[in-house]
């Protein structure tokens, strides 16, 4: 079992190699072209926040007009509204990780205009770096490229993409697949055209939810038989990297910093929150998985782990899984880290990897 309990500076800089940083983008303001007549008071607004402060919202009134009220609005919802030229108190603690976009609709002498103004909501947590320990090893087909790992009952489902392919023969056809997660054996599988590259895979309601990485399309099957039901069409032009669910709802994540909701009858997308370390956005968010109310999302190229509040976006722990890819066999097309299957009944992690032969079984602990 590696050793990943380190020194406090020692975390600090594995967690700095672990996730990917961002560049901090600085806040700017506009004010209608109604004569510049008013803009936000930035006395009390930082670049940054976290969701435990609090600031005053209020406006400068650069041409000393008689104002009726103010409303203000926080990402295009009304938070209040005051008299005459008074300020506003702004709570972060119900806001998503990201920026909030603000805005002030001021009342004045028988007109209003508009004020705007970017502020943004960083993490003030810093995330633990979990230990776990290797309770089995599995054999994995080393042809699967995987996208998607998922425990249905006691089946493993997992959802593969065409593979990297660089001569060796291992470029192959996206699929879905039920395995026997002890041999390896895939008992049964659906394969989609070549042109079809597939991506992240969950269950819910007994059907299995594919998506695609580009062709901004999805398909459901029945999970017991894997008849196709229905494919969908993506409601936005993104990426399909990761998915996962709640019982409710699924999460979709692009390669951003983004996860988005989805209605899973009508496919349509109904939020999103974006992941932060600290002031960090964590960008390439891969498969996903849900467990016990946290996201756990494979982190592209990072072989790690990132424990996701889904909520607010925040991350509250790392799982570094580095280690694993030395103990598989070394070839050519052998990718990254990707895959996260929990098994509800032993409480486990399933890891694997892209063109992994093997897959882990890990325990994590504090």
């Amino acid at each position: 079992m590696p050793n990943i309990f380190l020194s406090t500076m020692k975390k600090h800089n594995l967690l700095s190699f672990i996730l990917l940083t961002a560049t901090l983008v600085s806040c700017g303001d506009t004010v209608t072209d109604k004569k510049n007549l008013f803009a936000f008071d930035t006395a009390q607004l930082k670049e940054q926040f976290t969701t435990e402060e609090t600031t005053k919202l209020s406006v400068a009134n650069k041409a000393n007009k008689t104002i009726d009220s103010i409303v203000y609005f926080v990402n295009e919802i009304k938070i209040g509204s005051v008299k005459g030229h008074n300020s506003l108190e702004l709570n972060f603690a119900k806001e998503k990780l990201g920026y909030q976009y603000l805005k002030a609709m001021v009342y004045f002498e028988d007109d209003f205009a508009e004020a705007t103004h970017r502020v943004e909501l960083i993490s003030n947590i810093q995330p633990k770096l979990l230990n776990y320990i290797i309770v089995n090893t599995f054999p994995h087909d080393i042809k699967a490229y995987t996208q998607g790992l998922e425990f249905h009952r006691d089946t493993l489902l997992e959802g593969t993409g065409n593979g990297a392919g660089n001569g060796t023969g291992l470029k192959g056809i996206s699929s879905l697949r039920k395995t026997d997660f002890k041999t390896g054996k895939v008992y049964k599988s659906v394969e989609h055209p070549e042109a079809i590259f597939g991506e992240g895979i969950t269950v819910l309601n007994n059907k299995v939810y594919q998506l695609t990485w580009r062709n901004l399309t999805g398909f459901i099957y029945d999970a017991n038989t894997f008849k196709q039901l229905k494919t969908f069409k993506y409601s936005r032009e993104i990426e399909g990297w990761g998915l996962c669910n709640d019982g409710k709802l699924l999460y979709q994540s692009d390669g951003t910093e983004k996860i988005y909701t989805l209605n899973p009858e009508t496919l349509a997308i109904e939020g999103s929150i974006n992941v932060y370390s600290g002031a960090n956005k964590i960008k390439s968010v891969n498969e996903l998985e849900w467990i016990n109310g946290k996201i756990f999302g494979n982190i592209y190229q990072r072989d790690a782990i990132a424990i996701i509040n889904p909520a607010n976006g925040a991350v509250e722990a790392v799982i570094n899984l580095a280690e694993l890819k030395k103990k598989v066999t070394q070839h050519p097309d052998i990718d990254v880290l990707n895959g996260i299957a929990y098994n509800a009944k032993r409480k486990t992690l399933f890891v694997t990897g892209k063109n992994w032969d093997k897959m882990f079984e890990i325990r994590v602990g504090e």
